[in-house]
């Protein structure tokens, strides 16, 4: 492990790309966790603890591992390699493309369009 630092958004895809993973160890109940979907868009697969949103955006064992403890994230270092960089980047192409989330909202926002039934009591 080496301390990089910040890096520019030019130098994050490269930098995630070549990463054998990445660290997410947030122990409080993250919203959301962009980069987790980031790194799993360069196909990196991700280390992150079983907090907040984690076990809604990773599929564990598929785009990473979702772990409890510190030896837990130490033991899935060992085995990341194991993972399949294609497919954390397909889960990636299905869940988490701008176009998909974009189609999302608008079958949300149809949804609360339609008329709902009424109803007449007599």
């Amino acid at each position: 492990m080496e301390w990089i630092g910040e890096i520019t958004d030019q130098q994050k895809n490269e930098f995630l790309g070549k990463a054998c993973a990445l660290l997410f160890p947030i122990d409080w109940p993250e919203p959301f966790g962009l980069v987790m979907i980031e790194a799993m868009a360069c196909g990196t697969p991700v280390i992150a603890y079983d907090r907040g949103s984690v076990p809604e955006v990773m599929e564990n064992g598929v785009t990473g591992f979702i772990v409890k403890e510190l030896d837990e994230a130490v033991e899935a270092t060992r085995r990341v390699r194991d993972l399949s960089r294609a497919g954390c980047r397909e889960v990636f192409e299905t869940r988490f493309t701008a176009g998909r989330m974009a189609n999302d909202y608008v079958n949300v926002y149809e949804q609360m369009l339609r008329p709902v039934a009424t109803y007449a009591y007599a």
